[in-house]
Parts: structure tokens; sequence; C-alpha cells
């Protein structure tokens, strides 16, 4: 039973990534997600992206409202966002939105007019900068808040010019906190009858993603820095240069140390007082890197992962994506799902009882279901 979440109707005032993201994920546990759209234009992710299915809406605009309706409202019409207002009020159990500061305010659909009408409701706010403070009235994208959250001063090479993650990092983490915010709502309300306002922000996830980095800092007082495949406080702990690729070492302690020598025929280095330690290991960190690396370039990936392998030594070769996609490891959990001849799609990544919710069809058309759920506008 993957449906967990049949009977819960939600809908979706979000635009772009984070909220559509954050109610893709609900869709997919088993809600009826109703997603509102500008009409004629509709989410400003229809066009992102440079491959467009034949409805003329982008795979990236699919990868994340899968499963979902489409209505179109005018939000500057006061009729339809009446009659918006009076279907949330008697048959929607949450609503998600992460338009501009004071929008959903200015036309009433702020959390505050609608729980007043049905105190049952959950309301999630998917903000940039939060809910209060001095910036709070700023609007933002996800690239902004890895660099303002810290996110890019530690990714990638120290010295060398700010990377951003490949994907969505901080979009897709704030509509998971979205989720998790309003399941533990979900659940509140069962026990007491009565909704809540559930509130996160582009920037909070980004200081969140990296409070295991920053808890030295704040203890410590040294400012972290990018390591890149590597991290400051584990040696040898990134990725290698092999003869045919990159492959990552997961030296975690000092047992997984001896057992990286032992593979690469180096035993005796895990016995040399500069390595024996991780603490050693870190203060001579260029040494034991270009040392490895000697030895490591000569052969192909697959010559030390079998041998790591055999001896219990976590790695991993950098994959692409293709590579990722194409992988034994990735069909047989079913992460790929083929929704309609020809178009694939990531599935949710997360199962129940064994079974991971199936992808029953891509994205709405724009507007497509406005009569059904809202009855036909004049």
């Amino acid at each position: 039973m993957t449906q967990t979440l049949k009977g819960i109707r939600i809908v979706e005032l979000g635009t772009s990534i984070a909220a559509p993201y954050g109610a893709w994920i609900l869709g997919a546990m088993g809600a009826e997600v109703i997603k509102v759209e500008r009409p004629e234009t509709g989410d400003d992710a229809r066009t992102w992206g440079s491959d467009y299915h034949s409805d003329d809406a982008s795979f990236w605009f699919h990868s994340v409202n899968t499963d979902k309706k489409s209505v179109t409202v005018d939000l500057k019409n006061p009729d339809e966002i009446d009659r918006l207002k009076r279907f949330i009020s008697s048959e929607v159990d949450v609503v998600i939105q992460n338009h501009k500061p004071g929008r959903v305010e200015k036309l009433g659909l702020d959390a505050a007019t609608l729980r007043e009408e049905n105190p049952r409701l959950i309301y999630c706010n998917i903000g940039a900068f939060g809910r209060t403070g001095p910036l709070n009235q700023r609007p933002g994208y996800d690239p902004l808040m890895q660099a303002f959250g810290g996110m890019m001063s530690i990714t990638g090479h120290a010295g060398q010019p700010p990377v951003r993650t490949g994907f969505s990092a901080v979009d897709q983490g704030t509509g998971m906190w979205c989720v998790i915010g309003v399941l533990g709502a979900l659940h509140r309300r069962d026990v007491t009858g009565v909704g809540a306002v559930v509130d996160t922000a582009l920037f909070e996830t980004s200081v969140g993603w990296s409070q295991i980095v920053s808890s030295s800092m704040l203890n410590g007082g040294v400012v972290p820095e990018g390591w890149g495949s590597g991290v400051a406080g584990i040696v040898p702990y990134q990725a290698f240069e092999c003869a045919d690729g990159y492959l990552i070492i997961g030296g975690g302690n000092d047992r997984l140390f001896a057992k990286i020598c032992e593979s690469i025929g180096k035993p005796d280095w895990a016995l040399d007082e500069r390595f024996a330690t991780n603490p050693a290991r870190i203060e001579h960190r260029e040494l034991i890197v270009d040392m490895l690396t000697d030895v490591l370039k000569h052969q192909p990936r697959a010559h030390w992962s079998e041998l790591f392998d055999a001896a219990g030594v976590p790695n991993a070769p950098i994959q692409d994506l293709a590579e990722v996609v194409a992988h034994e490891q990735t069909r047989a959990l079913g992460l790929i799902q083929e929704v309609e001849e020809g178009v694939s799609l990531s599935a949710l990544p997360m199962s129940t009882d064994g079974e991971r919710p199936k992808i029953e069809r891509l994205a709405p058309k724009l507007g497509e279901h406005t009569d059904e759920l809202l009855g036909p506008f004049s």
C-alpha cells in the first residue's frame, strides 16, 4: 500500500521548484494535489530546460509535477479568487505556497484568512529568507541561498571560483522540510482536530544543511572552506585519480586505513607515525594523499574497487548520470520508471512495505482540471 496519504487533498499555490517538489512528494504518497497556475503561461518551470515533451512542457517541469491536477486562476480577478477560496475552505486539507512575500496576504489567500474559515486547514509557507527578520520580504532562488547561506563557501576547492551543487539542493531540501512539517501537522490534527501553519524557507535549509560543518566553527572558531571531494576531518576520505577516472575511498577510521594500505601493497604505511592515526593523517594530509595517488593512478578504478571490496573498504567510482541510470543497482531498485512509451522519470526515493509508488501520469496540461474542480469561469 503506497497510497499512505490517500484521501488528503492538497492545493499547491506554487511555482518553480521548492513548493512543487514538496507537493510532488506528498502526491507520490497518495495525496490528491491540485496545482493552481496562471492562465496562459502557467508555472515558470513549464519553460525551464532545453528538452520538451509533446505538450510543450519541459521535462524539468514534468519531473516534479507528475500525477497532479492543474487549475488556472486569474489572480487579478476577484471572482476567480473567491471561487478558489471557497474551494479551499470547504474541500482542502493542505495548502502549500511559495509566492513572493506579501502576495498571498494581498490576495486573501494567506493562512490567517483561509484558516478562519477552515480551522482544520494545514497551511505551509515556503519563503526565501524566512518569516521574520530584516530580509523576510526579499525574494530568492536556489543559487542565491546556496551563496547567502554559506553552502558555496564549503563546496568545491579552496581558492577556486565558487561552485553551486549540480542540482537544486536548497529548493528540493526546502520542499522536503515542507513535507516533514505537513506530515507532523496532519498527525497533530488527527489528535486535536485543529490544523496548523508550517513555515520553512530556502535560507533556513541552506544554513541547516551545513550544521555538521558549522558545529566545528561555532565551537572551534575556524571558518571552514571547500575541500573538493574530501572533508576537513577525515583522511583519506576523497576522490583519487586512477588510470581511467576517479574513485572515492572512504578511510573513515584507522582500521580502514590499514586495510587500504594492505590492499595497495603498502602495509608499512599504516605503521608510520605520520599516518597511524587520523589526527596524524590530517596533519600530513598532502603527503599521504600524494603517496596514495602515485600508486592508484597506475590501475583502473575496477582493479582497485575489487581489491577494496574484498578488504571491506568503502569505495565508489565517480559516475556520470548516464552510468547511474544504466547501473543494475538503479534498475533493481526501480528508481527510474517509464511513465509512457519513450518517457522515463526518476521515482520517489522511498518505498512503503517494499513497494515504491508508481508514477501514473505525466504532469497535467495547463488548466486541464479547472472545470472539473472549480467549475467553468464565465
